[in-house]
């Protein structure tokens, strides 16, 4: 997994030093949502990872739940998720166990 080390451009358009505690991660893996005790799912791709939250790519997020149990492709156990932002097709996440 490739570490980003770039500075963040603003929305209106001014480079900001990066202010995040821990370092992200790019990755691009598949991964689900699940939610609704289980009968309601997501598909996503994980845009950057780190040990706190994720970035979440999707074709649109009007769907996409507050709360969420979040599984990546190849793990073992979810981890419960809620939203910290939310864009039109990306939307970013903080792991609350």
């Amino acid at each position: 997994m490739e570490t980003i080390t770039q500075n963040s451009i603003g929305i209106d358009g001014k480079v900001f030093a990066e202010r995040r505690a821990l370092t992200r991660r790019r990755v691009l893996k598949g991964a689900t949502l699940r939610y609704n005790r289980g009968y309601g799912a997501l598909e996503c791709i994980v845009r950057n990872l780190t040990d706190n939250g994720a970035r979440l790519a999707f074709g649109e997020t009007a769907a996409v739940p507050s709360e969420f149990d979040f599984w990546i492709a190849g793990s073992r156990e979810p981890r419960r998720a809620a939203v910290r932002w939310r864009g039109v097709e990306d939307v970013g996440i903080e792991f609350l166990n």
